[in-house]
């Protein structure tokens, strides 16, 4: 049977409190790792990777030998490195005779794999090959715009599936409001065949247009590169049921409080019926009111003593108690007695009378 270990220490807790699941789930953290082999283009398309998102990634620099995505027993090891980081997206680099310059994007789930994206590298760009100004640099935890060009990504079902990928991959933390003055850069993707994407990012240059909404130009600050999708894998079908569940969130309903603009928050009791009839009252010591008779104002002794009185008045006394009830028929016979009593001195009267 396996012994569950509970943290001793505060920072343990707190680790993993981070962790744990939660209703509304923070940024996903980007894992990238090194296959077996790399060549020069896959190691500077992982680097500028982890340039982009240095403030939500995690990058391995040593080569694994023993992670083979596709293939069944080489993502055991990419499943342990998930759970080990906290990281729900991972970006893999290799390089093979067969399959050159290639990148394999994932998601799990559970620190389990649920679906993969293998993608080829061409024509990639630096971005140290573009020249711009460097004020127009993206900041560190911006947020970017995403911009998706093509009927493709509404067709062909491999650019559906990267297109799931990439949102995932570059939008960081999910966020309900947004200033506008912080969104400094913009990745293009645009779909030129069935299986082939454009992705550039540029930078977003605000100037002014006369109205409240300023005009906008891009600027290409690299990196920009061509992804060609080779291969995919899609999520079963109740584990995309799985994590596509939602908790209910449902807020507690407070019966019975309203806000007011003047009082603020105002709230309604509701008392119930204090019956004032059923109620008994009497005559206290302490000045000329009425009280009940089981108040908790009047002091413990007084309460007592009363109780204590009325209790020995409802009681018999005790030479009563001693003095031996008399029977039903002891209470006959004297009944009779006493009318045959009355019956003889009334004959004997009438005998009177008559005979004077």
């Amino acid at each position: 049977m396996l012994t569950v270990k509970t943290p001793q220490k505060g920072k343990a807790r707190r680790e993993l409190e981070k962790r744990a699941p939660k209703i509304v789930e923070t940024g996903k953290k980007t894992l990238i790792l090194h296959g077996r082999k790399t060549s020069n283009v896959v190691n500077s398309v992982l680097s500028d990777l982890y340039h982009l998102k240095k403030d939500s990634a995690v990058k391995f620099s040593r080569r694994n030998e023993d992670i083979s995505p596709f293939e069944s027993g080489g993502e055991t090891s990419l499943e342990f490195f998930s759970q080990k980081t906290d990281c729900s997206i991972f970006v893999f680099g290799s390089h093979s005779k067969k399959r050159p310059d290639n990148l394999v994007i994932g998601r799990t789930y559970d620190h389990h794999i649920y679906d993969l994206v293998e993608v080829g590298v061409e024509n990639y760009k630096r971005m140290e090959s573009f020249t711009y100004d460097k004020k127009l640099a993206p900041r560190v935890g911006s947020k970017p715009f995403i911009c998706f060009i093509g009927e493709g990504f509404e067709n062909a079902g491999e650019l559906k599936h990267l297109k799931e990928v990439l949102l995932d991959l570059l939008r960081g933390e999910v966020v309900e409001k947004l200033n506008l003055a912080g969104l400094d850069r913009v990745y293009v993707c645009t779909a030129i065949s069935s299986n082939k994407v454009v992705l550039t990012l540029c930078a977003l240059r605000l100037k002014k247009s006369g109205t409240v909404v300023p005009r906008m130009e891009l600027v290409e600050v690299g990196p920009s590169m061509d992804l060609v999708v080779r291969r995919h894998r899609l999520p079963n079908e109740s584990l995309r049921k799985e994590a596509m569940r939602e908790a209910k969130n449902q807020p507690r309903k407070d019966k019975n409080i309203k806000q007011d603009t003047l009082r603020g928050k105002v709230g309604k009791i509701n008392i119930p019926n204090q019956k004032i009839g059923d109620t008994v009252y009497y005559h206290t010591k302490v000045g000329d009111t009425f009280v009940p008779s089981k108040t908790k104002g009047v002091k413990r002794e007084r309460r007592e003593a009363r109780m204590k009185h009325e209790s020995n008045e409802r009681a018999p006394k005790f030479q009563d108690m001693l003095v031996p009830k008399k029977s039903k028929k002891a209470k006959r016979e004297r009944r009779e007695a006493g009318t045959s009593e009355e019956g003889n001195e009334h004959a004997s009267k009438r005998q009177e009378e008559g005979a004077e």
